[in-house]
């Protein structure tokens, strides 16, 4: 019995990052992250094309936190989430002063990251 309880859980939690949408999430950006970041160019942020998949702190040219240049992530569903949901819980002293607190506009953000590539 515990092992299906087990299996559920997991199911929950892939269909819940599974669960972004990326035309809400490019809105999102457009909205809230666009005055630090652009998909091409670095600006207070770093760029984000090919961000998903990326290891934190690589961006060529970007000056980034030491806190960020050697925190050992790479950039996927769940470590995204947790950046976005509370940055400096993630990697403390790195420098983005932004949170996303609302789970669905996380995913949302996640899913259109996800397309820059």
């Amino acid at each position: 019995m515990r092992p299906i309880l087990i299996l559920i859980a997991l199911a929950q939690a892939a269909s819940a990052f599974a669960a972004g949408d990326a035309g809400t999430g490019k809105l999102l950006y457009a909205a809230n992250c666009m005055a630090c970041h652009a998909v091409d160019a670095s600006i207070a942020g770093p760029s984000h094309r090919g961000v998903f998949g990326r290891k934190a702190g690589t961006v060529p040219g970007f000056d980034y936190s030491p806190a960020l240049k050697s925190a050992n992530i790479v950039w996927n569903e769940k470590t995204l989430d947790m950046w976005l949901a509370n940055p400096e819980k993630t990697v403390p002293g790195q420098r983005m002063g932004v949170a996303v607190s609302d789970e669905k506009s996380r995913q949302d953000l996640i899913a259109y990251l996800k397309t820059l590539k």
